[in-house]
Parts: C-alpha cells; sequence; structure tokens
C-alpha cells in the first residue's frame, strides 16, 4: 500500500512590500476624503492640494504593483473605488461647496451628471483593460475620451484660476458657467474623441536628458507657483485635445488605406 503524499497547502505566508501597492491606494483615498474635510472646513486651497496628491498615489500604485509583482484581484477592485471618490466624488464636491451655494439645486444637477459620467467612464475602461488583457491586445496610442484622472483635474480649472487672480465666484453668471463646466468635463470623459495618452510616446535618447531637465523644471513651477502652472498647463491640455484628435483621424485614415 503506497503512502499517500499530503496535498501542497496554498502559500499562507506574503512579503509586507508587496502589500505596498494596496497602502498606496487606500492612502489615496484618505487623502481625497480628507479634502474633503478641509473642503467642508472652506480651507480649499489645502484641499485641492489633497486631491492632487491622491492623483500621483493613484499612479503609483499600479506601477508599483507590476514592479512588485503582486497584482491581485482586491487591489484591481479597490483601485477602481479609489478612482471614484478621488476622482468622482472628491473634486466636483470641492468645487461644489466653493462655488455652488447659491445655485445648489443647478450645482447639485452638474454633480451628478459629473460623477454618472466618471463612474462610466471607469467601468467602460474596466471592461476594456480585461477585454484588451485577454486578448494581448497592445496599448493604444490614444485614450478614448478624456481619462477619469484628467477629469477631475479639469473640473477644478475655476478654482485654479480663482486663486491665481484671488477671485471669488460670487456673480451669478461665473456660478451658471461653472455648472456649464462641469457638465461639458463630464460629457468629454464618456465621450470618443481620441485624446492624449504617453504610454507609447517615445523619444530620441539624445534628447532624453532635455526631458528631464523641463520635467524637473515643471515640477520646481509646481511648487512654487502651483496655481499659476496648474491653470496653464490644464489649458494647455484642453488645447492639445482637437490636435491629438485630428492626428488619430489622420492614423486612421492611412491604416485603413
Amino acid at each position: 500500500m503506497s503512502e499517500q503524499l499530503p496535498e501542497k497547502s496554498p502559500k499562507s505566508e506574503m512579503l509586507i512590500i508587496q502589500l505596498l501597492p494596496n497602502l498606496l491606494t487606500l492612502a489615496a483615498i484618505c487623502a481625497g476624503l480628507t479634502a474633503l474635510r478641509f473642503g467642508i472646513e472652506g480651507n480649499f486651497e489645502r484641499a485641492v492640494r489633497l486631491i492632487l496628491l491622491a492623483g500621483v498615489l493613484d499612479g503609483l500604485d499600479g506601477r508599483v504593483a507590476r514592479i512588485l509583482k503582486s497584482e491581485s484581484e482586491i487591489g484591481a477592485e479597490l483601485d477602481s473605488l479609489a478612482d471614484f471618490v478621488n476622482f468622482g466624488v472628491a473634486p466636483v464636491l470641492l468645487v461644489y461647496l466653493w462655488a455652488l451655494q447659491d445655485m445648489r439645486n443647478e450645482g447639485w444637477i452638474a454633480l451628478l451628471i459629473f460623477a454618472v459620467c466618471c463612474v462610466i467612464r471607469l467601468a467602460r475602461f474596466n471592461v476594456g483593460a480585461r477585454a484588451a488583457s485577454d486578448d494581448k491586445a497592445p496599448a493604444s496610442d490614444y485614450f478614448v475620451g478624456v481619462p477619469a484622472p484628467a477629469g477631475a483635474v479639469l473640473v477644478m480649472l475655476p478654482m485654479y484660476l480663482a486663486f491665481t487672480f484671488d477671485l471669488t465666484p460670487d456673480e451669478p453668471l461665473p456660478e451658471f458657467a461653472i455648472c456649464v463646466w462641469i457638465v461639458a468635463v463630464g460629457l468629454l470623459m464618456v465621450s470618443r474623441i481620441p485624446t492624449l495618452s504617453l504610454k507609447k510616446t517615445t523619444i530620441a535618447r539624445e534628447k532624453a536628458r532635455y526631458l528631464m531637465i523641463a520635467v524637473i523644471g515643471f515640477i520646481a513651477a509646481l511648487l512654487t507657483y502651483t496655481w499659476v502652472t496648474l491653470a496653464v498647463s490644464t489649458l494647455a491640455y484642453l488645447i492639445s485635445i482637437p490636435f491629438v484628435a485630428r492626428n488619430a483621424m489622420r492614423a486612421r485614415e492611412q491604416g485603413a488605406t
């Protein structure tokens, strides 16, 4: 009678460092929720900075997970929930608390439209990412619509401009314009317009040093002249959208011929 070997049990231990991606995601959620606290207290500049910090942490968690080879289903779910809190709820709620207290009904409708557009955008992105992973498809040269993090940065543009020029949105027209702006950014997120993606962007090796210097200069400007830099960068991104869409259309036409 042969001796039966015991079945191998699943590995019950893991390296603590493999928890780092999920910890970054949870830290991003905490930053987004704390931004809401500061917004309720009226400290909007600090609140916006925390939203930006949440965006940075969101950009890091996935990359760290791939480097550590610690991707997991729970990590993916946490990331989606964090994206909705930090990009679909917190930024637009800050704008609502900051500017739309005299147009609460219209402002709330705009907020809901933005949040729904963001969650649709995230759902569409998740489905597309899973399909691309299953089919081993290469990354696209463009995003379809404005990504959720970019939408969060865009929707806060009125705040950057107000902080730069020391303005207050206390007139009916600016408040109505802000409502229209919120809805417009939401629609951009669910649109089919090609937008800028840096995933497959390349640069000549001899020019890499200049790119690094430019990035360092941008970070220095962001830390020194935060609101001016954010306003200019956001406007530059907006201006890039029609040019990127035109290039994508030309590339599609050339590929079809």
